[in-house]
C-alpha cells in the first residue's frame, strides 16, 4: 500500500547495477517527475532508457529528458495554468513546493524570457538540485524533513501538493498554493475530496521523528518519537517547531 507522506527512501544509481534494479529507478524516475501518472509502453523515452543504461547519461540527465519530454509537456504545460505548471516542477524536481512569491515570479519570468526548455533546466541546474540528489540520486518528496533555509510552512504546503500514489498530479489544472504563496499565509492542512481518488489519511496515525539534541543541546545526541493521529498531526509539527526540535521525518504507523 502506498503512503500518502512518508520517510523518503532514496533510490540511487550505482556501479554495476542489474537490469532489474535499473528498471526501479527508471521506474521511480517516471513516478517522481510524472506525477504518477500511468505510463504506457509507448510513451516511454526508449532512447533516454539506453544512454542511461549504457552510462551515456546519468539519473540528472534521465530526469532532465522527461521533464523536457512531449509528454511532461503535454500533462503539465499546455493544459494547466502557469502557477500550477511551476508549482509541480518545484514538486517533480525539486521535492518541495515553492517557498514564497519571489520563487515563483523568478520562474514565470524565466520562462517568458527565456522559454520552456530553460525553465526546465534552471530546477535541474541550480545547486539545490546537486546538493539534494547529485548525479545518480532519483529526486524525491523532501517536504516531511526538517532543512536547513526551509521555511516550516514547507510541511503543510507538501501535504497539500503531495497525495500519495494513489492521486495523480495532472488531474488537477489549477495552482493549489497561489493564494497562500502569494499573500505569504499558512497552508492548512485539508481533508481529500470525498471522490477525489487521493489517499485518505484521516484514520491513519503517525510517527514523528525528531532529534533529541534539537530540543536540549545537554541531552545526548539521539531521536525521539511522537506518535499521532491524522487530526493532531499539524498542531504537533507547530509545537516541535515552537520547541526548536528538528523533524527528521514523518512516517505512516502501519
Amino acid at each position: 500500500m502506498a503512503l500518502w507522506i512518508a520517510d523518503a527512501e532514496s533510490v540511487e544509481l550505482r556501479a554495476n547495477t542489474s537490469e532489474d534494479e535499473l528498471q526501479i529507478i527508471i521506474r521511480s524516475v517516471y513516478r517522481q517527475v510524472l506525477g504518477n501518472a500511468h505510463i504506457m509502453e509507448s510513451q516511454r523515452l526508449s532512447s533516454a532508457e539506453s544512454l542511461l543504461r549504457n552510462g551515456d547519461i546519468t539519473v540528472r540527465g534521465f530526469v532532465r529528458a522527461v521533464a523536457q519530454s512531449e509528454l511532461y509537456r503535454s500533462l503539465f504545460f499546455e493544459t494547466s495554468s502557469s502557477y500550477r505548471f511551476i508549482e509541480l516542477n518545484f514538486k517533480h524536481l525539486l521535492g518541495r513546493p515553492p517557498l514564497d512569491q519571489a520563487e515563483i515570479s523568478e520562474h514565470v519570468q524565466t520562462y517568458n524570457q527565456q522559454g520552456y526548455e530553460a525553465e526546465i533546466n534552471s530546477y535541474i541546474d541550480s545547486d539545490e538540485y546537486i546538493q539534494s540528489f547529485g548525479e545518480n540520486l532519483v529526486p524525491y518528496s523532501r517536504g516531511n524533513r526538517t532543512q536547513t533555509g526551509i521555511k516550516n510552512v514547507t510541511f503543510n504546503r507538501t501535504f497539500a501538493l503531495d497525495r500519495g500514489f494513489a492521486a495523480y498530479d495532472a488531474a488537477g489544472k489549477k495552482a493549489k498554493l497561489i493564494s497562500d504563496v502569494a499573500g505569504n499565509l499558512p497552508t492548512k492542512i485539508k481533508f481529500p475530496a470525498v471522490g477525489s481518488g487521493a489517499y485518505s489519511n484521516t484514520g491513519k496515525r503517525f510517527r514523528i521523528t525528531v532529534s533529541k539534541g534539537s530540543f536540549n543541546p545537554r541531552m545526548n545526541q539521539g531521536k525521539v518519537t511522537f506518535e499521532v493521529g491524522y487530526n493532531q498531526m499539524s498542531q504537533k509539527i507547530q509545537n516541535i517547531q515552537k520547541t526548536g526540535g528538528k523533524i527528521l521525518s514523518i512516517t505512516e504507523v502501519a
